[in-house]
């Protein structure tokens, strides 16, 4: 029975996780990569050859790129028990072979296949095998096993350009890999969501292309990568003067740091810590900055509060409640009660306004 209801729950995870990234997003990410890919073996290893985009471009720009060869490995997952996993390996010696008039041949695509004794699970010790080869990994991983490919890659020390999720910087070790400069945003998309291909069965969707093909959007979707990138390089310019406007730069009643609310409201003139939006990360240059950590209730995320509330007390239209939400982010203390949500505590003789989890950072002395 219990191994029932886990290939039921794989089945279901695996179907939420059907989401086909399209040709011209993952044109428009990797052109900025042509230097990196040159002479790498690159692994696509949540990928159908028949239905990956990913394997579709690398195809076809292989020998343009100068890649040495491209794996794939294919999944047959619970939902699949027809299929069979198998691997490709592509370089120039076979790719002629596979293209015909600018376009993929499948038929002759078939006959490279080699077959895997598991299910093509990425984890699993022969795509493991295939990753200890590879140079560089690209793909759109599963989503409900996102943060395991990530951990994944850096437990194998590979370098990476895979799609995610904005959410996923609030993990602590996705967090981590951010804060230490091993993990950097992509080039596109960030903040704008993308529009990703779905099978006919999903209910959901955003529009119906001019294929008929169901595309659903994404909003938090983005692309990672431990590469480095020219853009983690590009200085933010700051406009803002801090002296004579402190009162626009609050300082938080819980970390010892000031309020920025907006990215592009960075002081030029303010050398101690400031919490920004999370949105922060896509300008982020560790020539210019450093992260200190994150604002979000746990000292792990190397931002330390100055203050634990106690019994903290929501106030909002009215009606009161205990909620330790407050404890969960930057405050700002207030001294008369605003019109919005404000809590109390015990230990505090102020309204205090809670906000979003915010990134601690500070300027390097030389920019």
């Amino acid at each position: 029975m219990a191994n029932t209801k886990k290939k039921l729950q794989d089945a279901k995870s695996a179907k939420r996780d059907e989401f086909y990234t399209q040709l011209p997003d993952i044109e428009k990410e990797l052109v900025h990569y042509r230097d990196q890919f040159k002479g790498k073996t690159i692994l696509c290893n949540c990928d159908d050859p028949e239905t990956s985009n990913f394997f579709t471009y690398f195809v076809l720009n292989l020998n343009f790129l100068g890649i040495k060869s491209l794996i794939t490995t294919h999944y047959a997952g619970p939902e699949n028990d027809s299929d069979s996993a198998y691997a490709l390996v592509i370089n120039s010696a076979n790719v002629d072979s596979i293209l015909m008039l600018g376009s993929i041949d499948y038929d002759t695509l078939k006959s490279l296949r080699v077959p895997l004794k598991g299910d093509g699970d990425f984890r699993s010790e022969e795509c493991t095998n295939y990753l200890k080869q590879a140079d560089i990994v690209v793909t759109n991983p599963p989503f409900s096993l996102w943060r395991d490919f990530v951990n994944y890659l850096f437990e194998y020390d590979k370098q990476f350009i895979i799609i995610g999720n904005t959410n996923s910087l609030t993990y602590k070790d996705i967090f981590g890999y951010m804060k230490s400069n091993k993990l950097r945003i992509g080039y596109t998309n960030f903040n704008r969501g993308m529009f990703f291909v779905v099978p006919d069965s999903y209910k959901q969707y955003h529009h119906i292309n001019e294929n008929g093909q169901k595309i659903a959007r994404v909003s938090t979707a983005c692309w990672y990568t431990t590469l480095d990138t020219e853009k983690a390089h590009r200085p933010l310019d700051l406009v803002f003067r801090y002296k004579g406007h402190e009162s626009d730069y609050p300082t938080y009643d819980n970390y010892d740091a000031i309020e920025v609310s907006r990215v592009q409201d960075i002081p030029y003139d303010y050398m101690g810590i400031m919490g920004v939006p999370i949105t922060f990360i896509n300008k982020y240059s560790p020539d210019q900055f450093d992260i200190i950590g994150m604002a979000k209730g746990s000292d792990s995320f190397g931002a330390t509060r100055t203050i634990k509330y106690i019994n903290p007390i929501q106030h909002k239209d009215g009606a009161v409640k205990k909620d330790n939400n407050l404890n969960a982010a930057p405050a700002i203390k207030l001294t008369t009660p605003p019109a919005q949500k404000y809590y109390t505590a015990d230990n505090s003789d102020g309204y205090l306004v809670s906000l979003y989890a915010r990134i601690l950072i500070r300027r390097k002395s030389s920019n």
